[in-house]
């Protein structure tokens, strides 16, 4: 059987975008430290860096915000589309097909700060949309006063959040603008590598996120959680799985082999909601214990809390429903996928990697005829 080595450890570009070491534990964002980002700025001024190569200015994230709020309204089209997609089709499902129809004449090679803000500011009145078009609920229009995370909560529940939730789920947001060279992002440079779109390349990446190895971890540290159930009950369900060998969700990463550098950060602005949420308090003493018991079922293997894990917590806490964690994801990534694809588009050259071929030969007949 042929195999596949997934291109790991394979450079595919030079990036001024973010810095990924896991060894060591490191997350950077144009020369800022993420964690410190997320605890000290907004989405918007996080957004602009990563698009711009900045932190804005006063004026700037003054312009740059108006121009969020501006692009929120999802066009009629589009509310038409979703209005006729089945209702059991998956949120992520959904949201590929309505960023697809984004794709008028003015998504054309190259792709613009302009197009990306479009993008990043129409995704999550989709989300919202969507939910609230399936369940036949009030669909809630966007509040120009908020700010893109505020006016996000605000569209799903119906109601202004809280400071508290505002600033739990900016950090969560902030904190998965970009990572790297993943698979997400891998597909939407390969898209865009070819000049296609850069709604094509967005497309691409949202089919890649939908996998569940690549966006559906935070979902099932929920269902560890609710299966513990309480605070009583977390060693013996967490030493019952490790004797079977089975996988503790929210622990380990492909890539950190330390400490996750988001978690600092998340664990900080949950601390926020702490003693507010019996889930949350859960969620902290779960954390604890599972890391006490993997040193001491798996010595040595450095497995440690991941963004999964907090992520599941803050998204819990600000009352995120399970099915739109991915999304909830996605409409964060989608910033880092378009400055990415910016990047791209600088310099572009197609992605064109090499397989090795394993099969049959047919016959003798190497070197003969032509």
């Amino acid at each position: 059987m042929a195999k596949v080595t997934g291109l790991e450890g394979i450079i595919a570009a030079e990036t001024e975008i973010s810095l990924v070491d896991g060894d060591n534990g490191l997350l950077v964002y144009r020369g800022y430290w993420a964690k410190d980002l997320a605890i000290d700025h907004s989405f918007e001024e996080c957004a602009y860096l990563l698009l711009y190569g900045n932190l804005p200015n006063e004026t700037e994230l003054l312009q740059f915000t108006n121009r969020l709020i501006d692009n929120r309204k999802l066009p009629q089209a589009i509310e038409e589309i979703i209005d006729r997609l089945p209702n059991d089709m998956d949120m992520m499902s959904v949201l590929r097909t309505a960023v697809s129809a984004l794709g008028d004449s003015t998504f054309s090679w190259k792709p613009t700060i302009e197009q990306a803000v479009r993008i990043i500011s129409v995704v999550p009145t989709i989300i919202a949309y969507r939910y609230h078009q399936v369940r036949g609920s009030e669909v809630f229009l966007s509040k120009r006063g908020l700010s893109h995370i505020a006016n996000y909560l605000y569209m799903l529940q119906g109601k202004v959040p809280t400071h508290a939730q505002e600033r739990a789920l900016t950090a969560y947001f902030v904190l998965t603008l970009e990572h790297g060279m993943n698979a997400s992002t891998f597909s939407a440079r390969s898209v865009l590598s070819t000049e296609s779109d850069i709604i094509s390349a967005i497309t691409g990446a949202i089919g890649a996120m939908k996998g569940p190895l690549h966006g559906g971890a935070p979902t099932e540290v929920i269902h560890m959680l609710d299966d513990i159930h309480s605070i009583e009950n977390a060693e013996q369900w967490l030493r019952e799985r490790l004797e079977k060998g089975e996988r503790i969700m929210g622990f380990g990463h492909r890539v950190y082999k330390t400490h996750d550098p988001r978690v600092v950060a998340l664990k900080k602005i949950s601390q926020i909601l702490a003693g507010k949420d019996p889930w949350l308090d859960l969620a902290l003493h779960v954390e604890k214990t599972a890391i006490r018991l993997l040193e001491e079922y798996k010595p040595g293997r450095k497995l440690y809390t991941n963004v999964e894990f907090y992520a599941a917590a803050v998204l819990r806490a600000v009352q995120m429903p399970a099915e739109l964690f991915t999304p909830t994801f996605t409409a964060s990534r989608v910033v880092g996928w378009s400055a990415h694809l910016l990047e791209q588009a600088e310099n572009n050259r197609i992605f064109r990697p090499q397989s090795t071929y394993v099969g049959e030969m047919p016959g003798n007949s190497i070197g003969r005829g032509f």
